[in-house]
């Protein structure tokens, strides 16, 4: 089914609400559902091309509604390239949101730092990127279009938004560059060393994908990394996923406020 085709079933299912931005919720963060407003909740698997989101910590809903004033669709899980060894599982998520008529995309995750003073349950503002993985969604992509531009991928002023709202709530949002691994596996303290000298500041599993493909589809994007953990050699504490879904309950209200005074900004 096509993503104009989708975009028309959720239409009927919801009765035409509008949708200004999507937000994609990483593992541990999909209490965010939560606080929308005037929702109507549709399940993935009613979805033909959604994924199953099969990792615990992620609630694979489809949720429109607003937060703060603002006409959002809320994904409450993503699927991963570790799941199946596709690069562009997300794509019809991120086409149906095209053709819902959202003009931006804001991801999230759960990731590892690398940088001393940004401790588990800091949030980082995502200003770059590091596909370490080598997997990409368009390839395969026929024509010149798959050809991204990725100067400014993470939108200049969906940043300063960001920046804004944290400055309004007081909050010290870190800022830095995401680099994406494969997984499932966590990273060993060798490749956590060598994504440092190469400039990242977090680690992480997803993302990176939907953000080319957003790109790609003309959508602007910004993104925020929930610090879950320390990278690997940074501290003797044992790195896990349970440890993940730990800590982003734990940080889960001030990341929501992050969020929320973002879309404020807006």
């Amino acid at each position: 089914m096509s993503a104009d085709h989708l975009a028309q079933l959720i239409n009927e299912r919801i009765g035409g609400k509008p949708v200004d931005i999507g937000l994609v919720l990483g593992s541990g963060l999909s209490g965010l559902v939560d606080v929308v407003e005037d929702a109507s909740t549709i399940a993935y698997s009613d979805l033909e091309g959604f994924p199953h989101a099969g990792v615990s910590g992620h609630n694979p809903n489809l949720v429109i509604g607003k937060i703060e004033g603002v006409n959002v669709a809320v994904f409450g899980g993503r699927a991963h390239y570790y799941e199946h060894g596709q690069a562009d599982v997300m794509r019809v998520p991120m086409e149906t949101l095209k053709a819902l008529g959202a003009q931006s995309v804001c991801l999230t995750n759960s990731a590892g730092s690398l940088q001393t003073a940004m401790a588990p349950g800091s949030q980082m503002l995502i200003t770059d990127h590091l596909n370490l993985s080598g997997a990409n969604p368009l390839i395969g992509e026929p024509g010149d279009a798959r050809f991204v531009n990725m100067c400014d991928a993470y939108d200049p002023e969906l940043c300063a938004a960001a920046r804004r709202g944290a400055k309004e709530l007081g909050v010290d949002l870190h800022e830095g560059v995401y680099a994406w691994f494969s997984g499932p596996n966590f990273e060993t303290p060798a490749e956590v060393r060598m994504a440092g000298i190469l400039g990242a500041d977090a680690v992480g599993m997803s993302t990176v994908p939907e953000v080319i493909l957003a790109r790609f589809l003309g959508l602007k994007v910004v993104g925020f990394s929930n610090v879950t953990n320390m990278g690997a050699g940074f501290d003797e504490a044992e790195i896990s996923h349970a440890q993940t879904k730990e800590i982003a309950a734990k940080s889960a209200s001030q990341f929501q406020a992050i969020i929320k005074s973002f879309l404020r900004q807006l």
